[in-house]
């Protein structure tokens, strides 16, 4: 049996002056990681020395002039800029955001042009990264535009997982922004992704209430019974297996979402506070509803110990194992799906 090739692990390296390049740096100087993947950070020699040196982590790296030419059993950097920015650690400024948005952007064409097989990201400030050229709210919006894409912020461990139907949107904005046919689409993402990324043949799906308590019958908010109860017998009716609106206050706090292979949340708050709370460092936020496979890490760009040597990689270290283990079960699905004889025959056993 022919062995399969590593997968070509592409890596954005986040702002410079948060822990971005700290985790990453932590993660691939265990070189037993390289025997998963074959890493390809965007950046440039330069930036990984500083960073390195500074930072006081043994790494040993492979400068490339192209993800092309990215060398299996090494820590290949691809050299994106011939700059050596200033690093200001722990400070938001607009060259971090700057340097953030060359690599993302590199790192994105050549996850569409098949240089790599899956993206991971380092974190970025929502802030500083903002310019003519990239207006956009995040990673989860820009990916969606690139990859012609349904995205989902689906954020997952092996235990919980949960998907947001509004993201970065205000609160304020949330009511007005959840449509039937929204959760119709978000529905779909997640009942896909389950399948195809993550071997789940019928998946069961939990879906929150928006107001709270669900709207107690309308007196606290109508949007529950409105909105959400119709679409979910709607989709019972055609077979699906979703279930609720559940009070959000009591449904994790009673382990109910043990029951379920995913939770659909309306908002980010709503959905993200107990996910972090239950697994955190162990958590990876997933784009489901793409192309391509990209992963990051639960945190964010911590500028608070940015530099200093204290930066936990354990959640950089997860989404590497996410993305590698997603992009084989996809690999996987289509096999069976392109062969149902196949399929049937596997489905016997």
């Amino acid at each position: 049996m022919q062995e399969k090739a590593k997968i070509k692990l592409g890596i954005s390296i986040g702002d410079l002056n948060g822990i971005g390049c700290e985790v990453v740096l932590k993660t691939f100087a265990d070189s037993r990681m390289l025997d998963f993947c074959t890493p390809i950070v965007f950046a440039s020699n330069k930036t990984i020395s500083q960073q390195k040196n500074h930072l006081k982590i043994p790494i040993n790296y492979n400068g490339v002039p192209d993800a092309s030419k990215a060398l299996d059993g090494k820590f290949n950097v691809v050299n994106v800029w011939k700059e050596t920015p200033k690093l200001n650690f722990g400070e938001a400024t607009p060259e971090g955001g700057s340097f953030a948005i060359k690599s993302l952007q590199k790192a994105v064409e050549a996850l569409k042009q098949g240089k790599i097989d899956v993206l991971v990201t380092a974190p970025i400030n929502k802030n500083n990264i903002q310019s003519k050229e990239f207006n956009f709210p995040g990673h989860t919006d820009y990916l969606a535009k690139e990859l012609n894409g349904q995205s989902l912020m689906f954020m997952v461990t092996d235990d919980l997982k949960v998907g947001l139907l509004t993201d970065h949107v205000a609160v304020k904005d949330v009511s007005a922004a959840i449509t039937t046919k929204l959760i119709n689409d978000k529905i779909e993402v997640i009942e896909n992704s389950l399948k195809m990324d993550f071997g789940i043949t019928k998946p069961k799906i939990a879906l929150l209430g928006i107001n709270p308590h669900s709207g107690d019958n309308g007196v606290i908010g109508i949007e529950d019974d409105k909105i959400l109860k119709p679409v979910i017998k709607e989709l019972a009716n055609k077979g699906h297996l979703v279930y609720g609106p559940y009070a959000a206050d009591s449904f994790f706090g009673s382990d109910g979402y043990k029951k379920f292979d995913a939770i659909l949340a309306a908002y980010h708050d709503q959905g993200l506070i107990p996910f972090k709370t239950l697994s955190f460092g162990k958590g990876v936020n997933y784009t489901a509803g793409l192309s391509k496979v990209r992963t990051s890490p639960d945190h964010g760009t911590a500028y608070e110990i940015a530099g200093k040597g204290k930066a936990d990689h354990s959640s950089f270290k997860e989404a590497v194992f996410s993305a590698i283990h997603i992009f084989r079960n996809r690999e996987e699905y289509l096999e069976l799906t392109a062969n149902p004889l196949k399929k049937q025959k596997i489905t016997r056993k």
